[in-house]
């Protein structure tokens, strides 16, 4: 599906970032660097301009010294410190993250970045940047947000705006969910979904008088799925309703799974709000394709009932979306530090076209226009 569409360029890069702003600045006297400004939510403001909340992984600019390497974690008493772990008792197979070998078998991580939701503000159409809100930043301010606020998804349900987000510690990894009225001042209402749960995004609007979403709960092991079965093992999208946002029923069947011959065979999960078309609920996910130590990461779609958001109508597992494409990258080769991904987290409706908010590369923040003619919505 993926073609030359009608506006498709990075809105937001690394150095459009002042971390003189920065919730670090608190106390951390390190020298930090933006590692990426990506994964963004993305809803209307009351005024007809566009927000994405866009994640800021902030890391350090030397993790490595004194034969250590360092992680940066938020503290209880609202400070952000040092943790350093001897060389040889970690493995760094991942420029995001390592592992500590005391651990093992059991895979124990530690961050080399931490993130802050950061809030700008666009044009109508998505086309450029009207003004930065580094007053209106979302940083840690509970335990269980110790090593960082990651990927937000916005939902403008009934005149509200409900954000999920992934918060991240050794507590759990968990789902929070963060209301408001304006779209630009949030609340913490506190954690949704208490288990590991990287994709949570709530569908824009009520069915049935009910909230609902899509989840991906994941795990460290899986079990084989029959031979005969279309179907490989792995994380899922799954469903789950609730009557307030706040308490929430998985519903007993998977909806969207990773199959054999589709051109994802690593993993799936949620990616944009799903959005209420005249066909349906029409919603973005992505898919991984087995690929080195990361993957590929594409964006399909799926169109699900307007009533009954369990039943497919709808589903493209073969024709990306979106594919990550380098010439839009270019200009950043010196930050590139991983390849072959982009992951779309926000939609909004702009008449004849959809705007798409994706992370390209971990690393930058990515506006696309597609017209709803290829989907026939």
């Amino acid at each position: 599906m993926q073609n030359n569409f009608p506006f498709d360029k990075i809105i937001v890069k690394p150095s459009d970032i002042d971390l003189k702003y920065s919730p670090l600045r608190r106390n951390l006297n390190s020298v930090t660097y933006v590692l990426g400004a990506f994964n963004p939510g993305m809803t209307r403001l009351p005024n007809n301009n566009i927000l994405i909340m866009v994640r800021i992984a902030e890391a350090l600019k030397t993790p490595i010294y004194d034969n250590k390497v360092h992680s940066i974690r938020w503290d209880s008493s609202n400070a952000y410190v040092l943790d350093g772990y001897n060389i040889d008792d970690v493995e760094m197979s991942d420029p995001r993250s390592f592992s500590i070998k005391k651990y093992f078998p059991m895979m124990v991580d530690a961050l080399t970045s931490i993130s802050w939701l950061l809030p700008i503000e666009l044009t109508f159409d998505g086309k450029e940047i009207i003004k930065i809100h580094y007053d209106k930043i979302i940083s840690p301010s509970k335990s269980y947000q110790e090593y960082g606020i990651e990927d937000a998804r916005i939902s403008l349900i009934n005149g509200k705006y409900l954000m999920t987000t992934c918060s991240v510690s050794s507590e759990r990894q968990s789902t929070t969910l963060y209301s408001s009225e304006n779209g630009l001042d949030y609340f913490l209402e506190g954690i949704i979904l208490d288990h590991q749960n990287k994709d949570m995004i709530l569908f824009e609007g009520l069915i049935n008088n009910k909230f609902y979403a899509l989840t991906r709960p994941l795990g460290i092991s899986y079990l084989s799925t029959p031979p005969e079965s279309n179907f490989n093992p792995g994380p899922s999208i799954n469903l789950a309703e609730s009557p307030d946002a706040l308490h929430w029923k998985p519903l007993d069947e998977p909806l969207i799974r990773s199959g054999k011959g589709k051109s994802f065979s690593l993993k799936l999960g949620g990616g944009a709000q799903p959005i209420l078309t005249p066909k349906g609920w029409f919603v973005l996910f992505h898919g991984v394709e087995k690929n080195g130590e990361i993957g590929i990461y594409r964006t399909y779609w799926a169109l699900l009932d307007k009533n009954k958001p369990w039943k497919i109508l709808f589903l493209d597992t073969k024709n990306p979306v979106l594919t990550s494409k380098p010439i839009l990258t270019e200009h950043l080769s010196d930050d590139i530090y991983i390849k072959n991904v982009v992951f779309t987290t926000g939609v909004v409706d702009n008449g004849n076209n959809l705007i798409l908010a994706s992370g390209e590369l971990d690393l930058c923040t990515r506006i696309t226009h597609i017209s709803k003619s290829k989907f026939n919505i």
